[in-house]
């Protein structure tokens, strides 16, 4: 269902009110600077206070509002909303960038790492959601401009690959529950967007231990997010010529599916 039409104007981020979470490293660190030179404010939150201050420090910007919170925890979100509401009294768009990663090695398979990755990638977004909608409503009216859910998901969520059960499981469900956010908040007049990067060089894909073709640096993840953004492109997915490749082997007979990706798992 990407052919999803949202908003036919063209947002004007100057007067909005961005939440991003997640903003202390990789993607999120490095969409902090050039959001906070378009938008009117953004708030940024993440679990390490200091490490938020410095990124907030570090883009010149006067606009951010540093708000810790860890996405697993509804409290803290909920206490981030109340902060936001008393200052600007709505919300206009909510980045729903925090996840983490861990790849699953069969010969010791551990469930309660399955736990771990769902619940801050599935869940800690459905905690974002419910923190966040109650002031997108609020600004609904606000600025002639649709209120706004972007949520990070993977590339991994169009084809299963190897290790990443986990991983690949809980950005799957990413963008069934966003799809489907979409498909409920249309009537309210409300944009979803779902995020599916390939590889991007951050401080979780340096830990990995495979190759990662066509791996593109953070900064470069941002322009095309926030290229993504100003369309309201339901998918924002990049780069092209990887998530093209991915999505083409998702779409083959099963068995030649699984034969190909079978061949590209780590020896």
């Amino acid at each position: 269902m990407s052919s999803f039409k949202q908003q036919a104007t063209k947002p004007d981020l100057s007067q909005q009110v961005i939440w991003l979470t997640g903003a202390s490293s990789g993607i999120g660190e490095a969409l902090v600077k050039p959001l906070a030179e378009q938008c009117k404010a953004l708030i940024i939150s993440a679990r390490n206070q200091e490490k938020l201050q410095q990124v907030a420090r570090l883009s010149g910007c006067n606009n951010i509002v540093c708000a810790p919170a860890d996405i697993t925890d509804r409290d803290q979100l909920h206490k981030v909303a109340n902060v936001i509401e008393q200052q600007f009294g709505g919300l206009h768009t909510l980045i729903a960038n925090a996840g983490t990663c861990e790849y699953v090695d069969v010969q010791q398979f551990d469930a309660e790492l399955f736990e771990r990755v769902i619940h801050t990638n599935l869940i800690g977004l459905a905690n974002c959601v419910e923190a966040a909608l109650p002031l997108l409503r609020k600004s609904q009216s606000d600025l002639n401009q649709r209120s706004y859910i972007v949520g990070m998901s993977s590339s991994v969520a169009y084809l299963p690959l190897t290790r990443a059960q986990a991983y690949g499981a809980s950005k799957a469900a990413t963008n069934h529950f966003l799809e489907a956010m979409k498909i409920d908040l249309a009537p309210e007049q409300m944009d979803v967007s779902v995020i599916c990067p390939g590889f991007v060089k951050t401080p979780l894909t340096d830990q990995n231990d495979f190759d990662m073709p066509m791996r593109i640096s953070a900064e470069q993840a941002a322009d095309e997010i926030i290229k993504g953004i100003k369309k309201r492109d339901w998918e924002i997915h990049f780069p092209r010529r990887f998530t093209r490749i991915l999505k083409l082997i998702a779409a083959l007979p099963a068995s030649l599916r699984m034969r190909l990706t079978q061949s590209m798992s780590r020896q």
